[in-house]
């Protein structure tokens, strides 16, 4: 089994008095992570299923007495896809209120705010961290970083979703019944969408834009939208853990772009899934894109999980002056660019480093992406 790098984080926080919430998007291993971690701990627990009516019918508006019957003599009481659980926010605080004594431990493929729980009432009684599809840390750790330096390209066209790693061969087939039976689940639900018509199209239209900067009207008008509606989507995207948006980074400087957006996926794979493009690189016309998407993705992993707390932005000014990824952490700056080709011409634009002076500077490509991963 691939060892997740959260698995440490939670048995840390296990008998802490606090729920501890999981989430990620559907298919990324949460069940699998939750199971192994209960069963290593070798202790009564209970398992409740969101997807389950009967299950949601237990848990919601749950009294305190309701709770003590049905949680017996459990000490770890799981509820797995909470977010399908109307009002599940509360049933959990009056839990973690009435019965310290238990460890509950929370999936949800959504943003509980997705079937309009609120987090509010679990203020200060919750830990929160996400589970991503596999990482590049995960995988070196697994197999060594020369093994996963080797399948560079792999990961690029086919990314990191624990059934594609575990299937070599046949990625193509999982992962199109990741896009096609599971990502967007939670949105169709809530939407009550028979045909998501727009939605394909929308995350077509994102798919084909990684790297570069959006407007929403844009966007609106390639689809066949609104830019309310556009942005709406986007926002439910991100809840789910599909997709998550960079914004610039404008402070000082009268000519830089103040609310630029751009979008990456945080897999690969499912990225080339919904444009239908498995192509190798060597006669892909975006292969820097699909660099880019990935350094960003795995960048953002790799924080998470290491718990290293930074605001993430890219930069551009009107003359098309640009940056592509930036950290700010403790009031300092650290800019990245990103190239395929370790030859690739670049130079810090002048007109960043004297807007930000002190700032730090990477040049990134495939032949020195670990350094920035690990």
């Amino acid at each position: 089994m691939i060892v997740r790098e959260l698995e440490k984080i939670i048995l840390g926080r296990i008998g802490k008095k606090k729920a501890i919430l999981i989430l990620g998007a559907r298919q990324v291993g949460k069940t699998t992570l939750v199971k192994k971690i209960v069963d290593d701990l070798d202790v009564n627990y209970l398992w409740l299923n969101g997807d389950e009516i009967d299950t949601r019918d237990k848990l919601t508006n749950a009294t305190s007495t309701q709770l003590k019957n049905l949680f017996g003599k459990n000490q770890i009481i799981v509820i797995d896809e909470a977010q399908r659980i109307s009002n599940i926010g509360l049933t959990i605080k009056i839990a973690v209120d009435y019965f310290p004594e238990k460890q509950l431990i929370i999936t949800g493929s959504s943003s509980f705010e997705l079937s309009n729980i609120l987090n509010e009432p679990l203020t200060g009684r919750k830990y929160e961290y996400n589970l991503f599809p596999l990482s590049f840390g995960e995988m070196v750790n697994h197999h060594g970083l020369t093994d996963e330096k080797r399948l560079f390209e792999n990961r690029l066209i086919y990314g990191y979703y624990p059934d594609v790693i575990n299937n070599p061969g046949d990625e193509i087939e999982h992962l199109n019944l990741i896009t096609d039976s599971y990502l967007f689940k939670d949105i169709l639900n809530w939407e009550k969408i028979n045909k998501p018509v727009l939605l394909e199209k929308l995350v077509q239209a994102l798919a084909l834009q990684i790297g570069s900067e959006i407007k929403y009207n844009e966007i609106a008008q390639l689809i066949g939208a609104d830019p309310v509606t556009v942005e709406k989507y986007i926002d439910l995207l991100e809840r789910i853990f599909v997709v998550f948006r960079l914004t610039s980074l404008s402070r000082n400087m009268r000519n830089e772009i103040k609310k630029g957006k751009k979008i990456y996926f945080y897999d690969n794979g499912v990225r080339n899934a919904l444009i239908k493009n498995f192509n190798p690189l060597s006669i892909r016309q975006d292969k820097g894109a699909l660099m880019e998407n990935y350094i960003v993705s795995e960048r953002v992993k790799r924080n998470h999980y290491k718990r290293n707390f930074v605001n993430a932005f890219f930069w551009r000014t009107v003359a098309k002056q640009e940056i592509d990824y930036i950290e700010e952490q403790n009031g300092v700056l650290t800019a990245t660019e990103i190239k395929w080709n370790p030859k690739a011409k670049w130079k810090t634009p002048k007109a960043f480093l004297t807007a930000y002076p002190g700032s730090k500077i990477n040049f990134i490509h495939k032949d020195n992406f670990e350094e920035f991963l690990l």
